[in-house]
């Protein structure tokens, strides 16, 4: 069942970037953004609309939004945690948001401070207000696949959340193991439990590579058939919540991987490689990439 072409999301900008310890002007991230764009990427996470005091490295995000050369093909969804983000993403004419939920409750309190039931009605004035707008909203669920305060997570636990999402309105649900402890086996088996509630084609994975499994597990979840995978340019960010979690998959890693099994992404890998290597040297460190390394020294 591996698709003939997936979707990727690309994350760096906003999930990347605000986990890294050293900052990047606004005039920085819009470079960013416009270089991932001219690489042929069709989703750019682009910012968040949450409060400076918990986010500061987002807190130019309409800034940054105001001064992309945005292209038509391309959405730049950005993320909101409650109807007052959602009003700062309005006046910037977003076409897309995303919001966020946890599949357990330890990471839930830990992360926005509220059980997961009090996130879900937190959001769902946000997404009856997105869509009647006609702003398209995207779901996130941590902890799919393994949480740091709890341990193991049920596969029914993550298809429950998943459905409510969908039903919420949610056109896109993606599926994060945000502390980066899953196997292809039970990414498999989380995926199974997922798409028994809620339509295959709206499933996404967002897999870190903490424990050199990110890959690994892609392919595992596109012998289930699914095509839509978020990743980091450089392999930015991590989890500030989560020990240990350093690393989200290398965007260039896998395109690399792809386009070795000729599946389309209609993504320049050289081009995206280019846009890895500016920001890590902004950011005075070494591309998280494996395959931008090695092509650096080849």
């Amino acid at each position: 069942m591996l698709p003939k072409k997936v979707k990727i999301v690309e994350v760096g900008p906003r999930d990347g970037l605000q986990n890294e310890a050293s900052p990047v002007t606004t005039a920085q991230r819009i470079k960013l953004i416009d270089d991932l764009g001219a690489a042929g990427l069709k989703a750019i996470e682009a910012g968040s609309f949450v409060s400076p005091k918990w986010v500061p490295k987002m807190a130019d995000t309409a800034e940054v939004l105001a001064g992309i050369e945005a292209l038509d093909e391309v959405s730049y969804p950005v993320l909101v945690p409650n109807m007052k983000g959602f009003e700062a993403a309005k006046a910037s004419a977003v076409g897309e948001i995303a919001i966020f939920a946890a599949a357990t409750e330890s990471f839930s309190q830990r992360n926005i401070n509220c059980s997961i039931a009090e996130s879900l009605e937190r959001f769902r004035p946000v997404v009856a207000a997105a869509l009647a707008e006609g702003i398209k909203v995207r779901g996130y669920v941590s902890c799919v696949l393994g949480c740091p305060y709890e341990g193991e997570v049920a596969p029914q636990a993550v298809a429950d959340l998943s459905e409510r999402l969908f039903q919420m309105g949610c056109y896109e649900i993606s599926l994060g193991d945000t502390i980066g402890k899953g196997t292809p086996g039970k990414a498999q088996a989380m995926v199974d439990a997922v798409i028994e509630r809620v339509p295959r084609d709206v499933v996404a994975g967002h897999f870190h590579d903490t424990y050199g499994q990110a890959l690994a597990n892609v392919l595992a979840a596109m012998e289930r058939g699914i095509a839509i995978f978020d990743s980091s340019v450089a392999g930015l960010g991590g989890c500030p919540y989560a020990k240990g979690a350093t690393g989200n998959l290398a965007s260039e890693d896998l395109i690399y991987m792809l386009d070795g099994m000729g599946i389309a992404s209609g993504i320049d890998l050289e081009r995206l490689v280019a846009a890895g290597n500016a920001i890590s040297k902004v950011l005075g460190r070494d591309s998280g990439s494996r395959v931008a390394r090695a092509m650096s020294n080849a």
